[in-house]
């Protein structure tokens, strides 16, 4: 036997030492939960309950008398937030894991399995905890997305409006800009009245209309057919109703602000000029004095975020940036940072990866609103569409937007802008500078045009 031989069986095998001993695993299913915990805690080691709420205490007592400390479940529908709710109000540490994380072994593939396999994996370190924010920002981003729902039926009964009015040939959408505004919604009402004259239906014209009364009468000169009209009132009634629901979204969330800041002292400086004026959608209360007491900073003063973007954003990221330890991380968790496929010391790709995440969304949306402004994030924007396309300036500009929400919140620091101008120069610059270093690499010299010399002169 050679010396390289006997090394190699001399050499002991190292074995993974327990980090979380008292640790326990749940499958999370729709009408019972498999829980799984070590075979040294209790006989047997693998018990089901059934989701009712009588059950789930059940489930935690059996836990507390099998010493157990922390519990790793994975995402599975809503069906993990009464036992996580229950779970971590009894003093559990809960670990929400994503089920890409926790793949069970292939060919084994059942509730008992995967319970254990999560135990297991969870006893040694290997999971990671999804983010959750704290309780009282859990209230606000329930509240917030409950809200978005109610706006997305309202805005599907908006359609069923304009498709009422094509159908009896009205067409008032064509004249102006928004059907559910002044004008639009005061001929509407009108018209689900009973009137069907176009030159009074016209008169209901606010006065910020772009469109002219003798337009407008036009485009109201219609087949008015009673199945169409009480379709058209039925969508209108129903907008209505949505309409009050999210003003009472909006009440709820104001109260939520209010509770989150209790303890909160008023920020100092005032409040900045506001920037954007801000969208018909927005919560009708005082959202950014709202955001400053909390988070200290104005974030609306960087370019695309809103009022009731920079709100969303918080419900969905929490306000305590210390969760992720860089702005890089940051960025990865959001799926808006280059993949990193590396095999064999090569780059087989550096795709962003597919995610639903909500504020990543948030930022695209923003990306794209920036795109438009004469700003450096808008030139940016442009530079890169015209090179690359737009989809990857979207995202490469959303990642700056992250970026700037990440280090105004942990770090506090301003956002300045420099102006569309500036950036272009940098860029030009910076451009040239190239070109007079790979000039001097293959012992050229680069001079400037005398035409651009005389132009840049007058």
């Amino acid at each position: 036997m050679s010396k390289v031989e006997e090394k190699r069986v001399a050499r002991p095998r190292r074995r993974l030492s327990p980090v979380n001993a008292a640790a326990a695993g749940i499958d999370i299913g729709a009408t019972f939960h498999v829980v799984a915990v070590g075979e040294d805690r209790c006989e047997p080691p693998v018990r089901s309950f059934p989701t009712f709420t009588s059950d789930l205490r059940e489930l935690a007592d059996w836990l507390s008398e099998a010493g157990i400390k922390t519990v790793a479940m994975e995402s599975t529908g809503v069906y993990w937030i009464p036992v996580y709710e229950i779970l971590e109000a009894r003093g559990f540490e809960v670990l929400l894991v994503n089920a890409r994380d926790a793949k069970n072994v292939p060919g084994r593939k059942t509730d008992v399995n995967d319970a254990q396999w999560l135990q297991q994996l969870h006893q040694y370190g290997l999971l990671r905890a999804s983010f959750r924010p704290r309780e009282a920002l859990v209230r606000l981003r329930a509240i917030l997305r409950h809200r978005e729902r109610m706006v997305e039926y309202a805005a599907s009964h908006i359609q069923h409006m304009q498709k009422a009015l094509m159908q009896m040939n009205v067409q008032l959408h064509h004249v102006v800009t928004d059907i559910t505004g002044l004008t639009g919604l005061r001929i509407i009402r009108a018209i689900c009245s009973g009137q069907r004259d176009p030159a009074i239906l016209a008169q209901f014209r606010d006065s910020r209309c772009k469109a002219s009364t003798d337009l407008i009468r036009a485009a109201l000169t219609g087949h008015y057919r009673s199945e169409h009209v009480f379709a058209l009132r039925q969508a209108l009634e129903l907008y209505d109703v949505y309409q009050a629901k999210i003003e009472e979204c909006d009440r709820e969330l104001e109260s939520a602000l209010v509770e989150i800041n209790r303890d909160r002292l008023a920020a100092e400086e005032p409040l900045p000029k506001r920037r954007d004026a801000g969208g018909r959608n927005e919560p009708h209360f005082d959202v950014r004095t709202a955001l400053y007491t909390l988070l200290g900073k104005d974030l609306t003063q960087i370019h695309g975020l809103g009022a009731y973007t920079v709100l969303r954003l918080v419900g969905e990221c929490g306000d305590d940036m210390n969760k992720w330890r860089t702005s890089k991380h940051f960025a990865s968790w959001l799926c808006l940072a280059p993949g990193n496929k590396v095999s064999g010391g090569k780059l087989l790709s550096s795709k962003t990866r597919r995610s639903s995440n909500r504020a990543a969304t948030l930022l695209r949306i923003a990306a794209v609103n920036v795109g438009r402004t004469q700003t450096a994030l808008g030139a940016f924007y442009r530079r890169l569409a015209a090179r690359a396309g737009k989809a990857k300036a979207v995202t490469a500009t959303a990642r700056k937007l992250a970026l700037l929400f990440y280090n105004a919140i942990r770090f506090g620091r301003d956002y300045l802008d420099p102006g569309a101008d500036y950036y272009e120069e940098r860029y030009r610059s910076r451009v040239i500078r190239s070109l007079h270093r790979r000039a001097a690499q293959l012992g050229l010299i680069l001079t400037q045009a005398p035409a651009m010399v005389e132009s840049e002169v007058s």
